[in-house]
């Protein structure tokens, strides 16, 4: 994928059809180290499915036969110097707490990084298009931080759905406006 933003897109869409809940989506910007970590409550992965995640062409689904979200994120950070893991407990192992945890690595100050890309776009998208399930984002480089919490926006707004059309041109001028400051 040409930007990390569509990587979060794909991995937090991932999060939903696997019945999340709640998925975190954290970036942290150190020094030269950019780590995104998705985390979700969703029902998980068995030790079988885990094994082959990474692998292209292993992929749980029935419509086509490579699943590619996962290995080119691995591929990416890779390619800088970075490193993937996923974590995953099936909710038939842990019916309580069960979920996936990814964790991407990356250089930023190698040729091979891959951009950052337009991170807004991605979190607008997935709160439009699953504006049933809860999304906590945060973005933090030294002292900035960009955050937002739908379960913080459902308190204020109570029954407005979160994907009617105000209400996500707010959250993208949010975000922007705390980006502005970033």
């Amino acid at each position: 994928m040409k930007e990390i933003s569509l990587n979060i897109l794909d991995i937090a869409e991932n999060s939903v059809k696997a019945g999340a809940t709640l998925t975190q989506i954290l970036l942290e910007e150190k020094d030269s180290i950019l780590t995104l970590s998705i985390v979700d409550d969703g029902c998980g992965m068995t030790p079988e499915i885990l094994r082959g995640v990474v692998d292209p062409f292993y992929t749980t689904r029935t419509t086509r036969k490579v699943g590619m979200g996962l290995p080119l994120l691995k591929l990416a950070c890779e390619q800088t110097g970075g490193e993937m893991t996923v974590t995953s407990v099936s909710d038939t192992v842990d019916p309580v707490h069960h979920g996936t945890s990814v964790t991407a690595v990356f250089h930023t100050d190698h040729i091979d990084f891959t951009p950052l890309g337009d991170v807004v776009s991605s979190i607008v998208t997935l709160i439009q298009g699953h504006p049933d399930t809860d999304f906590l984002f945060r973005h933090t480089k030294g002292e900035s931080v960009v955050e937002m919490d739908t379960r913080e926006l459902r308190q204020v707004l109570e029954d407005v759905p979160l994907n009617s059309y105000d209400v996500i041109k707010w959250i993208e001028s949010y975000l922007r406006e705390q980006y502005g400051d970033f």
